[in-house]
């Protein structure tokens, strides 16, 4: 169904005017425009709203009943209109996002600090996923971006490329490594380790490095989760090799984290989106952030 708004924007005015010429004026219009706007306005209605003499305009019993409607409709209409307006401008709403876990930890939260101090009324989803199901929730319209491990990724998704995260060792104070500046990879393989499962997107960056170096690590504890790993390394089980970004500043009082050399194995995280996507003012406002603000982020 059609509906008449300009039809019904010059019947409010000549309601309120009790002329056509006024009515006409404060449309911009000329008096034909206007009274042919009405009549377009009765004929689809089926009904008069005006009764209009040589001398004098007035509203019909159905005008007077009408008139109150339509000035709700139309005030109703031009709130609408200014709420998406100043969406758009202001960069209000909502936005979802997803990415690794290790992301969350020291990377996303200056960011969405900052982001919320210039957009306090936004709310922002974060969807914590593997690697492939951060790709998945970007392709499935779950998240509008996201972000990854750099990798072979789906033909519709486009990607930009954030920063590098190295791999180092995560062992505690106690540990017959932890007095060391750095380690060559060779090193480790003396000692027991907690290794990260298949389904991280981390452990076949992890493979393929150590794999062109014949090292072959001893993975005594496997977990999913960095958290975990984490866990385990605090409370003096083993030590764990995990991306830099893993670890949040003054958590974990007694860990130390230790540089793997020779080779530096790293992992690259690359902003996602879908090549088509269309972001909402507030997702893209906060995927500009990501991009502009990732070079000064960090002292990794």
């Amino acid at each position: 169904m059609k509906i008449d708004t300009i039809g019904v924007q010059a019947f409010i005015a000549i309601a309120e005017s009790g002329s056509f010429q006024t009515a006409a004026e404060s449309l911009y219009l000329s008096q034909a425009g206007i009274t042919r706007r009405l009549q377009n306005l009765e004929e689809y209605l089926g009904v008069k709203l005006i009764e209009r003499t040589t001398r004098s305009v007035a509203l019909t019993r159905i005008g007077e009943d009408f008139l109150p409607h339509a000035k709700r409709l139309l005030s109703e209409l031009a709130s609408s209109l200014t709420e998406i307006r100043d969406t758009g401008k202001l960069r209000r709403g909502s936005v979802t996002i997803a990415c690794v876990p290790t992301v969350g930890v020291r990377f996303l939260p200056k960011i969405i600090q900052a982001y919320s101090a210039k957009y306090p009324d936004n709310h922002i989803k974060i969807l914590d996923h593997t690697s492939a199901g951060v790709s998945s929730a970007v392709l499935q319209r779950e998240a509008e971006f996201g972000i990854t491990i750099a990798g072979s990724h789906h033909a519709e998704l486009s990607n930009v490329p954030l920063l590098e995260d190295d791999f180092v060792l995560v062992c505690r104070d106690d540990h017959p490594l932890s007095d060391k500046e750095q380690l060559a990879w060779v090193e480790l393989e003396a000692y027991p380790l907690i290794s990260i499962g298949q389904f991280s997107g981390n452990r076949p960056l992890l493979d393929r490095g150590l794999k062109d170096k014949n090292l072959v690590l001893q993975s005594v504890y496997e977990v999913q989760r960095v958290s975990t790993a984490l866990g385990l390394v605090a409370e003096g089980v083993g030590a764990a090799v995990l991306p830099r970004l893993a670890l949040q500043r003054d958590a974990y009082p007694r860990i130390k984290v230790l540089p793997l050399v020779d080779p530096v194995i790293s992992r690259v995280l690359v902003l996602i989106s879908r090549k088509t996507a269309e972001f909402s003012p507030a997702a893209d406002a906060l995927y500009q952030m990501i991009r502009e603000y990732h070079g000064e982020l960090l002292d990794l």
